[in-house]
């Protein structure tokens, strides 16, 4: 879109050449004048560029391909795997802000009757049995974190399986394979938060794991759950990495990844 200034127009001419009906005439002079100071038709513009530029790049499937029956198997679903994840990220973004001005990653010990609670345990009782529509945003959090571990998961095997991984897309795919990564690590460090027995496990299991690492298992175990045993330090750094760390760099591979898939085009089945 250019920043020039474009010739004016001579709308009053224009719309007293028209037989228009009144509601015609407010709706065009309405709209006339918003173009005037918003340029409503240059991003119009840029909206169709986009959805066109968007439908050329989705490749044909092999029905259309080969003129084949209409029972054959589409690429379609698969291709829109990418999209479902970055859907998934986006709400399970939000409902997990918004469950984060509730919860408190504390491990002492909680209000609830329940011999051993804790203070991050309590928490989540509270948003789930007290807090109107806790629940449910609980819930949708669980769910679309669930949704977009799968969806790329399977975004993964449709790239390897169609052979969109090879030039010039290589970068693209060691970008794909840090995402699913980085989305093993988010999931990990939400399941710890609740702090019941569950989480205390898995993080027993994820401090296990981190000690059998050669040379540095004892310096891995420290800086990531705080030493060798479980605790309020193991939690905090659950909390950090989930909360603060992971988002901001999920976001930005997120973006580059996006970038480069636009630039690049969606490779057709090779």
């Amino acid at each position: 879109m250019s920043v020039e200034r474009k010739d004016d127009h001579d709308h009053d001419a224009w719309l007293e050449e028209k037989d228009l009906t009144p509601i015609e005439q407010t709706f065009l002079t309405t709209l006339v004048w918003l173009d005037k100071r918003l340029r409503l038709v240059d991003y119009l513009e840029l909206l169709e560029s986009l959805y066109y530029r968007v439908n050329l790049q989705m490749p044909k499937s092999h029905t259309e391909q080969y003129n084949l029956d209409n029972k054959f198997w589409y690429w379609y679903p698969l291709y829109s795997l990418g999209f479902f994840s970055t859907v998934a990220y986006i709400v399970a973004a939000i409902s997990g802000a918004l469950l984060g001005f509730y919860y408190s990653p504390s491990t002492a010990a909680g209000a609830v009757d329940i011999e051993g609670a804790t203070v991050a345990y309590s928490t989540i009782t509270v948003i789930m049995t007290e807090l109107n529509f806790g629940f449910f945003m609980r819930s949708l959090h669980r769910w679309a974190a669930q949704v977009m571990t799968a969806a790329v998961f399977l975004h993964m095997l449709r790239v390897y399986f169609t052979g969109a991984y090879k030039e010039p897309r290589e970068v693209n795919w060691i970008i794909g394979i840090i995402l699913l990564s980085l989305t093993m690590v988010f999931g990990y460090t939400g399941y710890l938060l609740p702090w019941d027995q569950l989480a205390y496990w898995a993080g027993q299991i994820g401090v296990e794991m981190a000690l059998s690492i050669p040379l540095i298992g004892e310096w891995v175990a420290q800086l990531v759950f705080g030493g060798f045993s479980l605790g309020q330090p193991t939690l905090q750094r659950m909390y950090i990495i989930h909360v603060f760390l992971l988002p901001f760099v999920v976001t930005t591979v997120i973006a580059i990844h996006l970038g480069l898939v636009w630039m690049q085009g969606i490779a057709e089945p090779h």
